[in-house]
């Protein structure tokens, strides 16, 4: 008795199947209209410098804003709007503050369509210096104590000693000469007596 119940619902299943197949495989067409703001009227920015990278900055000045990025020649950018003289152009620029940087206008090429003057960010605050502390300075500042400085003496005056030959020795001694010769005569009569003994 249950399997007759169960047959009629076998093709029931199977034909629910086969419909929910062929409603997937069907492609479903929805008309809508195009944004207003469509990649086709985004404007671009193309870096064409002979350098190999540009500097993308935070903000329309190489001296005040500091550098957030580059970017390499060759490589575009959505624009989103320039400086009051048209002399940078602001870009699109993931990682930057508000994911925006500044490029120097000269150094890329503009795709046609016209941008609205943007104003700058504000100038980024400087880092506090360092300042030394004065009551810790004056632990380190030593005063010089007044003492006399060493005075130069000079030394006392050297006297050349004089040596002088009394006039008795130099009559009395045997000059050198003489006892030079006396050892090479000794030493003439010993050679033969060392080799007769040998």
């Amino acid at each position: 008795m249950t399997r007759n119940w169960f047959q009629p619902i076998i093709p029931l299943l199977l034909l629910l199947f086969f419909f929910g197949l062929f409603s997937a495989s069907t492609s479903t067409v929805i008309l809508a209209q195009q944004p207003t703001n469509s990649p086709a009227s985004t404007i671009f920015i193309t870096v064409i410098t002979d350098e190999p990278q540009i500097n993308v900055r935070m903000g329309p000045s190489s001296s005040i804003y500091p550098i957030v990025g580059t970017m390499l020649t060759g490589s575009t950018a959505p624009a989103l709007g320039r400086s009051q003289g048209g002399d940078w152009i602001q870009i699109e620029f993931p990682g930057a503050p508000d994911n925006r940087g500044w490029v120097y206008s000269p150094l890329v090429q503009v795709s046609p369509g016209t941008l609205q003057v943007v104003a700058p960010p504000p100038t980024p605050v400087q880092p506090a210096t360092s300042t030394v502390d004065p009551t810790l300075a004056a632990q380190f500042n030593i005063a010089p104590t007044a003492t006399r400085l060493p005075t130069f003496t000079p030394p006392p005056a050297l006297t050349k000693p004089a040596y002088t030959l009394p006039s008795d020795a130099s009559e009395e001694s045997v000059p050198l000469a003489v006892i030079i010769l006396a050892f090479a005569v000794l030493g003439l009569i010993g050679l033969p007596l060392s080799w007769i003994r040998r």
